[in-house]
């Protein structure tokens, strides 16, 4: 008999060192700079066009005249469709979390590595305050125009006092917990299966915008620890002493979320 031909086909390059979303994806290996810079990437996106709207374009040209002005909807779609854009652009790298409630839930849940952790973290927050950095040089453009959206809290999350709505601060405390573990929820659901991959930015990207149309009036809506902090460090005294909801309450709420989506994730049946 002859020499049996050996059959060769297309493997994906065996990653060793990458995340877990990667792995099932068959992704190619990233550094952990290339990694580190997409979630920096995408965070700068996400709180530069989300906020930016808010301060740029929710009450233009003022609140007292606002023929022009987007108002909480178009607040709310321009946190979704920059998310939409950032998974898209590179989440093919990271995952796409932009948040480090969404790191921790996936962490929970077993869908992200440990070792990333820290610097997923670190990176989204180094994102988010180059973007309201970047927001901060453009208001100083405009006379009192810094001054003006500082003294307006600079778009940043509160309760009481803080709250658009005037909700204090057990209610801001359930709705961002609830809302942040929904969020997660829907992420592991939707990036669950690789039939869902083309559909999961869009599929993501409307779930944050409907939770920011439920949630404008109660928070300002956060979800996210590095937008809460990316605004209160030009907001002023009055959300850096509130900052500590907006890290626990969506904390808690995505560890939650993980935490039941492991526990009840499916199961092998026998027959």
């Amino acid at each position: 008999m002859g020499k049996k031909k050996q059959e060769t086909k297309s493997e994906p390059v065996r990653v060793a060192d990458s995340t877990v979303e990667q792995r099932q994806q068959d992704a190619r290996q990233w550094s952990s700079m290339a990694r580190y810079g997409a979630e920096a990437f995408g965070t700068f996106l996400l709180v530069l066009g989300g906020v930016g709207t808010a301060l740029f374009a929710a009450n233009f040209p003022s609140a007292d005249d606002n023929q022009a002005g987007v108002g909480f909807l178009g607040v709310a779609l321009a946190f979704g469709l920059t998310l939409v854009a950032g998974i898209a652009a590179v989440g093919h790298i990271s995952g796409g979390h932009f948040n480090p409630a969404v790191t921790l839930g996936l962490l929970v849940a077993g869908r992200t590595d440990a070792r990333h952790v820290p610097g997923y973290i670190l990176s989204q927050l180094v994102g988010g305050i180059l973007a309201t950095s970047v927001i901060a040089l453009v208001l100083s453009g405009r006379p009192d125009g810094f001054a003006t959206a500082q003294q307006a809290g600079f778009a940043s999350n509160g309760f009481g006092e803080g709250s658009p709505g005037g909700y204090g601060l057990a209610a801001v405390f359930v709705a961002e917990a609830i809302l942040t573990g929904i969020f997660i929820a829907v992420i592991l659901s939707v990036t669950a299966k690789k039939e869902y991959a083309t559909f999961a930015p869009i599929g993501i990207g409307l779930t944050l915008t409907l939770i920011h149309l439920i949630s404008i009036p109660i928070s300002n809506t956060s979800v996210n620890p590095a937008r809460s902090i990316a605004t209160a460090v030009y907001g002023g005294a009055l959300p850096v002493s509130q900052l500590w909801v907006f890290i626990v309450a969506p904390l808690a709420g995505a560890a939650v979320a993980g935490l039941v989506v492991r526990v009840l994730g499916r199961r092998v049946v026998g027959s």
